[in-house]
């Protein structure tokens, strides 16, 4: 372990800032446990290049040209257009692929073209340009990730790799609603872990990821090393559902899916734990094809704690929920929740990493098995730690006053990481649908309104008097730090994130401005959110947090009827009226603030390196080296865990 202090901030270029994250807890963990987890981070990096082809066709490709720029470019690596190439270099690998990894429209490089063929010429990628620089340059190719309008086909639009070019959204919705039962009470995830193609006679049919079969590759390798690590799982029941895991991955069965995933959930005695496997819908933008991600963790024992008081009380939480009664879980089964430390990110969760997961996605498993809820701390205290490195802040230039700045920095940490521990540990597992509403009602809309209610449901509950008599928080000042947190960042500083013009796209941006600007609305007549401005400056102040708790629950009422009873045109009046459109002199204004703050409004991690030390043979312990060389650990998973 290093003695010197520790630099979380190592790297920064364009919008984003590189941080380092330590693994808390490491030297406490036995060797067996530490050789499980080398294991698990080897089957998480060997998925990197599925991710990289699920988010655009075109993603591989222009990643190896620019590795072999990289790698081989002999001429002068100095000046403004080789910087200006390094750059989008960066950004691209930050992204896994060619598209911002949060706004979803695409990157193109600010060097001249002439110099990137240039590059290419001298590092002996020549034949290429042919079909790369227009990939690279045309705007027009692959605008966006993610379309999310509403003038034109949402599919056809879209660049994600889900579909092969050709496929409407109708001809989606229609392939898979000959599949559904409407009276399944244990429906499949049909979709999630194919591609929809057309075969010669322009039929539509799915491409299955598995082992021989789309991305057989990289699944191989994943099988591979999952099959290392079973010998050093913590307990029989984890074995168990690591076969099951690798059945799934050897036949791309759903039924199997599902089956690993109750056990999986069931399982909760071990400390060392990890997700593996095509799990999130987000990127879809029907909400149903899930993208490739792992990440391996470890608990953290008296961080748990907390947690741990929260899952032992969700039945009461359901109970006491302001939602229809129709809705709430007569019996929560399984709800667990644990803080962990991070060991390895992998696939869509890296560079840029959730701080919290709840998992399974499938309603049906939450209602009969339970869910599974972390909250990711030492990744939550890294990027903590890493703006006290920073000389400027968010905080001082968009608090309204010195009491503001004071109630977050009194409590800012631990409400953040609370409401975090609600969103997923409760939030995501309450509620329930009504029978024979089909799990992909929402569409489109589906992922943005998830975590509209999971967020209310955080803040609802945060501000509870139970929070302060289950010994979580300290008092019954301390949620306001959330209040206003959140609900400025909603409102106004969140749109640092988005270039001027640009639409609000992604799912976890809309919940936060959906939610901020229906409580605005609503509270007008009471002034419970006031706009001030003040020397020419906008801030936005609560005046009343009980009231505006009650807004909180009134919109969490109507959120999880909408989730419960299916409402697709409900749900799309929400997202259409709230979470999308951005006010253009709010926007200009905030973008201005923030710029002359000299700060990045995005942020992700490299992986700390766990090398096994070898004696006669047989592995003995394992050193963790802090990386400090954001393109180097790029270039060398390009290097080693390339199979696509």
């Amino acid at each position: 372990m290093e003695s010197k202090p520790f630099k979380y901030v190592i790297d920064s270029f364009a919008d984003i800032r590189i941080m380092r994250y330590r693994i808390d807890g490491w030297e406490n963990l036995t060797l067996k446990q530490k050789t499980f987890i080398y294991y698990l981070s080897e089957a998480a990096k060997w998925g990197r290049d599925i991710i990289w082809d699920q988010n655009c066709r075109f993603n591989l490709q222009v990643r190896h040209v620019l590795e072999g720029i990289l790698n081989n470019y002999q001429g002068w690596r100095e000046g403004d257009e080789w910087e200006k190439f390094l750059t989008y270099a960066k950004r691209v690998f930050f992204s896994n692929g060619i598209h911002h990894h949060y706004a979803l429209d695409k990157i193109l490089p600010e060097c001249s073209q002439q110099y990137f063929e240039n590059l290419m010429d001298e590092s002996g990628l020549a034949e290429l340009k042919k079909d790369i620089i227009p990939v690279i340059f045309d705007p027009s190719i692959c605008p966006m990730r993610q379309y999310v309008g509403t003038d034109k086909d949402i599919v056809l639009e879209s660049a994600v790799n889900f579909y092969d070019g050709t496929i409407s959204k109708n001809e989606v919705e229609d392939f898979y609603l000959k599949m559904e039962k409407p009276d399944d009470e244990r429906p499949l995830s049909y979709g999630l872990n194919s591609k929809l193609k057309r075969d010669a006679e322009g039929n539509i049919v799915e491409d299955v990821y598995k082992d021989g079969g789309l991305y057989g590759e990289a699944i191989s390798k994943i099988i591979e090393f999952l099959n290392k690590a079973k010998p050093f799982a913590d307990n029989g029941n984890q074995q168990k559902y690591i076969s099951t895991l690798i059945d799934y991955y050897r036949t791309g069965d759903l039924a199997v899916w599902d089956e690993y995933n109750i056990e999986w959930v069931a399982e909760t005695q071990s400390d060392v734990d990890f997700i593996n496997g095509f799990i999130e819908d987000y990127s879809d933008p029907l909400g149903r094809k899930a993208s490739w991600e792992s990440l391996v963790n470890f608990r953290n024992v008296e961080s748990s704690k907390r947690t741990g008081i929260i899952s032992s009380n969700a039945q009461w939480f359901e109970d006491h929920s302001p939602v229809d009664a129709r809705f709430k879980k007569k019996n929560c089964k399984g709800v667990t929740a644990k803080v962990i430390s991070a060991a390895c990110l992998g696939g869509d969760c890296y560079p840029s990493t959730p701080i919290g997961i709840n998992l399974p996605n499938s309603n049906w498993i939450r209602k009969e098995y339970g869910s599974k809820s972390v909250t990711i701390e030492n990744i939550t205290d890294a990027y903590n730690l890493a703006a006290e490195e920073l000389p400027n802040s968010m905080l001082k230039e968009f608090a309204w006053d010195e009491n503001e700045v004071a109630v977050i920095r009194q409590y800012g940490n631990l409400t953040g990481k609370v409401h975090t521990d609600l969103h997923e540990c409760l939030g995501h597992g309450s509620g329930q649908l009504l029978q024979g509403v089909n799990p992909n009602a929402l569409g489109e809309y589906g992922s943005a309104l998830e975590e509209t209610r999971a967020d209310l449901f955080g803040l609802y509950y945060i501000a509870d008097p139970k929070m302060v008599e289950l010994g979580i928080l300290p008092d019954g000042e301390a949620y306001k730090s959330e209040y206003i947190s959140f609900i400025r960042n909603g409102l106004f500083t969140q749109f640092v994130r988005v270039e001027p013009g640009k639409k609000n796209t992604e799912a976890h941006m809309q919940n936060r401005k959906l939610i901020a600007e229906w409580c605005f609305g609503e509270g007008q007549k009471d002034n419970v959110i006031e706009k001030r401005v003040r020397d020419g400056k906008t801030y936005f102040v609560i005046n009343d947090f009980v009231k505006l708790r009650q807004l909180f629950a009134r919109l969490l009422c109507e959120i999880q009827r909408i989730k419960s009873e299916g409402d697709y045109e409900a749900g799309k009046n929400m997202i259409e009226r709230y979470a999308i459109n951005i006010d253009p002199v709010l926007h200009q204004e905030v973008r201005e603030r923030y710029g002359k703050l000299n700060l990045k409004p995005y942020g992700g991690f490299v992986n700390p390196e766990i090398e096994p030390r070898y004696e006669n043979g047989n592995i003995v312990d394992f050193e963790i080296i802090y990386t400090d060389d954001y393109l180097k650990q790029m270039l060398d998973y390009g290097k080693n865990y390339r199979t696509l």
